[in-house]
This record gives structure tokens, C-alpha cells and sequence, in this order.
């Protein structure tokens, strides 16, 4: 597919704006300190707050994904992230004001103001290790991944280009201005996302094998998919995409912007509050949006793929190029946007370009923030000052930029990696909720739950399936795995000594975790819970309604 001027036109207009935004912020920034680097100051309001935290959420894959998954199970299937809600409103209401409280630069400089002694320091090490690079590495290549396919198979550029515009352009506003110009540039990045998924539905939407908004949604095929509940009657794909999701994953499972008790990126922006009700109203703005408003573009445009692309074989012709046996229901959207014109392409690209960065300064920025406040200034030099722990955050988010391009071709597929990544999670989700209030949860407790979900995780990914003949679907892995990990962070909670009262006191009078408080949030949760689904419910029927009418 060849842009013409009038794309490259708005693609240089966007680039323009994307280096001006930081830049102008580094200029306009009051204080060089740390604080304003990592945190800015303290000074965000709720709304940039709430966007930003989106803008890191969305990734080039999002599309893709949401694609496959209602070609494949119609918009039910969502349940399998969509449980996540409950996650985050959780985080909303009775997590996000006690991380304000904790004054902690990072969510892993928690490990030391709950606990105590080398177990704490051993565990914020290992976290910020795993986390800040390991982990930070397999979500960038994988991003990367699935954006060099865009950019050869779409646009036909090289990987190379593709991974030389995102390192440029990611690492000079993540790193420029610190945090703040990071959560300017997510707004406006978020708009153009959203410009260009509104393009790819109109145009798909109105394609001759669509024939309009009416004919879409009378359409037998498309109207099947717009159910909002699964089908109970199919039990299979009732546990796997709304028992187990809804009824243990969103509290049990441990996965990056929707961990239980809030962490990551998620934390990052919530530190970055102007009060502790502005961090309640960004996280609440970003579950929100997240769930009930973003994706319904994608949604539309997948609808519409049933139509313009009804089968793979459909989709192969699309991309003639591509080996036919790697082709699947998730490149429906690739194909989708070959029926946006030339002008509106420019948009599209751009929008791309911008789920791309926003996700990868968002892992650049998570990730330089923990290796400079808990391995370099916590066990390297105690002693650095401002400047140095800024040279140092820009120097890491360098090396992870690099390291992450280096990766990214020789990853051939991301599906077992996310079953791993989701895996090693599973279990651990419940101590991360109960560490707040239940004070007999000590260092070793959260050592033991790692390292039982990671074990089990790497015996039924790798080692189950070479010596058992019995195969086990994904939910009945992660049941074990939950099943396993808690038994043994319970037991090994009660095998070893609680801390201290010293650090139980210090602890509890700087989160003021109070039980009224509690159980206030949680009765909002609820609420907020039904209103959002209530919500995303009705317009799932009205979309359906007027297809009928």
C-alpha cells in the first residue's frame, strides 16, 4: 500500500507536534530536581491523569486483538479482559489514595516501607530487576513485533525503519522531559488513535460489501457476535471467557496495568497526582474510558471485517506476500485498513505510530524509574543527587530502547510468551490485595508467591506437555496455578515471623488504611462495577437495536 503526499503531509505534521510537545514542556519545566523528572512535582490533574493511563494501555496489538477475539467469539469473548474492570475500580476506590499516602516514587519502593530487613531489600532487588528489565523487554519486542509486521505487510517499509522511528521518537519524549512531557505527549497521542480508529470503522463501515450502518447490523453473522453475555448453553466457552475471568482472575492474577492493588505504569501516573482525589479521578476517568468507550471503534470495524473479509482465505488475498499458514482472524484488521483512502491513510499510519510510542515510552518510563530509584540510588549509590539519577534514568531507557529492537525480530509468535507472562502472575494477585490490612503478610510471603507461580508456570507451559499425554486447556492451568502458589505463600505466612511492630506501626500510620474507608471503596466498587457494565450493556443492545430497526 503506497502513501502519497498528502499522507506523508500529515505524518510529517504529527511527528512535528509529537517532539514539540516535549520539548516545549522540558523548556516550560519550573524545577530539574527528581521529583519533577519521575513525578512531576505532584502537579497532574485527574483528566491528563486518567488519558495517559489509557494511552499506555493501548498498543498496536489492541486492535489486532480485539479483532480476532470477536471473529472468533463474537463480543462476549471480551469478558476475558474486561473482568479486569473490577481490578481497576478496586484500585480506584480504595488503592489509588493509599499508594498518594505511601509517598513511594515507584510501587516496588513499597516492599520497604511495608517490610523490613535483607528479605525486603532481596524482594525490591529481584522486583525491579524482573520487572524494570525482564519483563519490561518481552512486552517491548512483542509491541515491536507486531508493529514491524504492520509496517512491512501494510506499509511496506523495513523492520529496520520501523525500529529506528520508534526508538527515536519514543525515547525523546519519554526521556526529554521526564514524566510530565510523557503524559502531555499520551494526550495528544491518544487522540490521534482515536482519529484513526474512527477512520478505519467509517470506512470499513461503508465499504460495498457493507453497504452502511443499517445493512451491518442486519446482517445474521454480525447480529450473533453483539451479544453482551456468553452462551450459557456452551459450557466450555462459558468458564473460559466469563466464569473463571469474572469469578477468579481479575483478583488473583497479577498482569501489567491491571494488577490487583494497582502497580506499574498505573502507579507511575497515580504518584504524579495533585491530591489524592485527583488520583481517584484519573483512575476512575481511565477505567472508563478504557473499558466502556475505547474500544468500540475496534469493535465496529471487526463487525465490519465479517463482511469484507468472511473467511482467512479472504484475508490471504489481502496480503498476498504473507505466508498463507501465518495468517489468522487477528489480521482482519490489517486488511480492514486497506479500505481507508489515501489522505485518511496518513491518519491511520499516524495513529499506529502512536499507540506504538505511547506504549513503548510508557514500559521506558515504568522501567528507568525502577532501575534508578530501587537498584541504582537504593543499592548502587545511596548518595546521587538529581542530576545523576536523571543522566542515569535516560541512559536505561536507552539501553532498554536498544535492547527491546534487538529482541523484537527474533521473537517469531507472542502467544507463548503472554500465556507465560499471565501464568507466572497467577496467584499472587491476592497478596498484593490483602499486604495493606493483613499485617501478618511479611517479605517471605510475596518471595514464596513468586516463586510457586513461576514454577508452576514454567511446568505447565514447558513441562507438561512433553511428558503428559493429557493436555490441559489455559483456565485449567491457571486454576492450578492459583490453587498451588496460595497454598504455599499461606503456608509459608504462617511458618514465618510477622515483622516487626516497629515497621507495622510505621506503615500503618503513613497509608491510614482505615476499615470504614475499606469498606466504603468496596461498596463503591460494586457500584461503580454495575454501572459501567450496565452501561457497556446497553450500548452493546442499542448497537444491535439498530440494526433491526
Amino acid at each position: 500500500m503506497s502513501l502519497n503526499w498528502l499522507d506523508g503531509a500529515v505524518i510529517a505534521v504529527f511527528f512535528a507536534v509529537l517532539l514539540a510537545i516535549p520539548a516545549i514542556t522540558s523548556l516550560k519545566s519550573k524545577s530539574k530536581d527528581s521529583s519533577e523528572y519521575f513525578k512531576s512535582a505532584g502537579s497532574m490533574p485527574w483528566w491528563l491523569i486518567g488519558v495517559s493511563m489509557v494511552a499506555a494501555t493501548t498498543s498496536t496489538n489492541s486492535a489486532n486483538l480485539f479483532t480476532e477475539i470477536i471473529r472468533r467469539d463474537g463480543l462476549s469473548g471480551n469478558w476475558v479482559w474486561w473482568a479486569f474492570l473490577l481490578t481497576g475500580l478496586l484500585t480506584v476506590f480504595v488503592y489509588s489514595r493509599l499508594w498518594v499516602r505511601s509517598g513511594a516514587t515507584t510501587d516496588i519502593a513499597f516492599y520497604e516501607l511495608r517490610y523490613s530487613g535483607r528479605p525486603a531489600a532481596f524482594l525490591r532487588a529481584f522486583r525491579a530487576l524482573y520487572l524494570g528489565v525482564i519483563y519490561n523487554l518481552v512486552v517491548m519486542a512483542t509491541v515491536l513485533l507486531g508493529a514491524i509486521k504492520i509496517g512491512v505487510v501494510i506499509f511496506g517499509v523495513s523492520a529496520s525503519t520501523v525500529l529506528v522511528v520508534t526508538a527515536v521518537a519514543s525515547l525523546a519524549y519519554s526521556c526529554l522531559s521526564g514524566i510530565r512531557g510523557t503524559i502531555y505527549t499520551d494526550f495528544f497521542l491518544f487522540a490521534v488513535v482515536m482519529a484513526g480508529a474512527l477512520a478505519v470503522m467509517y470506512y470499513g463501515v461503508n465499504h460495498p460489501s457493507v453497504g452502511g450502518w443499517s445493512a451491518l447490523m442486519s446482517r445474521p453473522e454480525v447480529v450473533a457476535r453483539t451479544r453482551f453475555l456468553p452462551d450459557f448453553s456452551n459450557t466450555d466457552a462459558l468458564i473460559a471467557v466469563f466464569v473463571i475471568p469474572v469469578a477468579v482472575q481479575w483478583w488473583n492474577v497479577w498482569y501489567a496495568g491491571s494488577e490487583p492493588g494497582g502497580g506499574g505504569y498505573i502507579v507511575q501516573r497515580i504518584m504524579t497526582a495533585r491530591t489524592p482525589g485527583h488520583a481517584l479521578g484519573g483512575t476512575l476517568f481511565f477505567n472508563v474510558l478504557n473499558y466502556a468507550l475505547r474500544p468500540w471503534p475496534w469493535y465496529i470495524a471487526a463487525f465490519a471485517s465479517l463482511l469484507v473479509f468472511p473467511d482467512l482465505d479472504s484475508i490471504r488475498a489481502a496480503f498476498p506476500g504473507v505466508d498463507p499458514a501465518l495468517v489468522g482472524d487477528d489480521m482482519a484488521y490489517s486488511a480492514m485498513i486497506k479500505v481507508v483512502p489515501n489522505g485518511w491513510m496518513g491518519v491511520v499510519a499516524a495513529s499506529l505510530m502512536g499507540a506504538l510510542f505511547s506504549t513503548i515510552a510508557a514500559h521506558l518510563s515504568m522501567g528507568s524509574n525502577y532501575i534508578v530509584n530501587d537498584l541504582w540510588k537504593r543499592f548502587a549509590r545511596r548518595d546521587a543527587q538529581d542530576r545523576e539519577m536523571i543522566f542515569v534514568a535516560r541512559a536505561s531507557s536507552v539501553a532498554l530502547m536498544a535492547a527491546g529492537c534487538i529482541l523484537a525480530p527474533v521473537f517469531e509468535s507472542a502467544k507463548a510468551g503472554f500465556d507465560m507472562m499471565v501464568q507466572i502472575g497467577a496467584g499472587t494477585g491476592l497478596v498484593f490485595l490483602l499486604r495493606w490490612f493483613w499485617m501478618r503478610i511479611n517479605a517471605w510471603t510475596e518471595i514464596a508467591a513468586m516463586t510457586a507461580s513461576i514454577v508452576c508456570a514454567v511446568f505447565f507451559q514447558l513441562v507438561w506437555p512433553r511428558f503428559f499425554d493429557t493436555p490441559l486447556l489455559f483456565w485449567q492451568k491457571l486454576l492450578w496455578t492459583i490453587a498451588v502458589t496460595t497454598v504455599v505463600w499461606l503456608a509459608t505466612t504462617l511458618a514465618t515471623p510477622p515483622e516487626s511492630a516497629a515497621t507495622v506501626d510505621r506503615f500503618r500510620r503513613t497509608v491510614r488504611a482505615e476499615g470504614r474507608d475499606v469498606g466504603r471503596g468496596v461498596l463503591l466498587t460494586f457500584l461503580a462495577a454495575v454501572a459501567i457494565f450496565g452501561f457497556m450493556a446497553a450500548v452493546a443492545r442499542l448497537v444491535c437495536m439498530s440494526g433491526a430497526a
